[in-house]
């Protein structure tokens, strides 16, 4: 089992590097054409440009885009601007079972037109304050881009007051009432208990839309 004290810790002493972020067309049986993005580890600047990149290179008509998240956050300000091309672009965003979202990934989450979360949602600052440049010159408004988000405000602030060593889990009420996901069934309040302390394994579900 993996402690959630210890991705915080592991994420506070590595070195800044660039997320892994994919993008892919997959056919679905009952759906169809689905483009699927899967956005993991740390969050950089030059990911909103690999994420652009990726898009632009992958054109036409889907039945539906969706956004795989299993991040441990990084730069806010990078997470905005990719959080503003997902929504632009029509994506829903999807925490996997097994998987973690948490500081500034959170604002990937918010971006998504419907959300579901199977997974684990952690609050806390954003890592890396001092070397995003972005947020040191205002270069980013956390309150007003949940407001384009039609998210409450609240979880800005949320946010801000706890320290990246102390990750909150949400439970499935607290994600409901940030607006943060529309579909929670495999997150039990009890295991989000647990989680507060240690990550649970529990069994991995697949993902329908997203295919090696």
């Amino acid at each position: 089992m993996l402690r959630a004290a210890l991705l915080c810790a592991t994420a506070l002493c590595t070195p800044l590097a660039l997320a892994q972020v994919e993008v892919k067309p997959v056919q679905h049986a009952k759906v169809g054409a689905v483009l699927a993005v899967k956005i993991s580890e740390d969050i950089a600047p030059g990911d909103y440009d690999r994420l652009f990149k990726g898009l632009l290179a992958n054109p036409g008509k889907y039945a539906r885009k969706v956004a795989l998240l299993d991040s441990i956050g990084g730069s806010a300000a990078e997470s905005i601007r990719m959080g503003r091309l997902l929504r632009e672009a029509g994506f829903e965003t999807l925490v996997p079972t097994n998987s973690v979202c948490q500081g500034s990934c959170v604002y990937l989450l918010a971006a998504g037109k419907r959300k579901t979360v199977r997974g684990y949602v952690g609050l806390h600052r954003p890592y890396y304050p001092a070397g995003d440049s972005a947020q040191s010159s205002g270069g980013y408004d956390a309150r007003r881009y949940l407001r384009e988000m039609n998210v409450p405000v609240e979880l800005a602030d949320t946010m801000q007051g706890i320290d990246p060593r102390s990750m909150r889990v949400l439970s499935p009420a607290e994600l409901q009432r940030y607006g943060l996901s529309a579909a929670t069934a495999q997150v039990s309040p009890r295991a989000t208990a647990s989680a507060n302390d240690q990550r649970p394994d529990s069994p991995a579900t697949g993902l329908q839309f997203y295919r090696r």
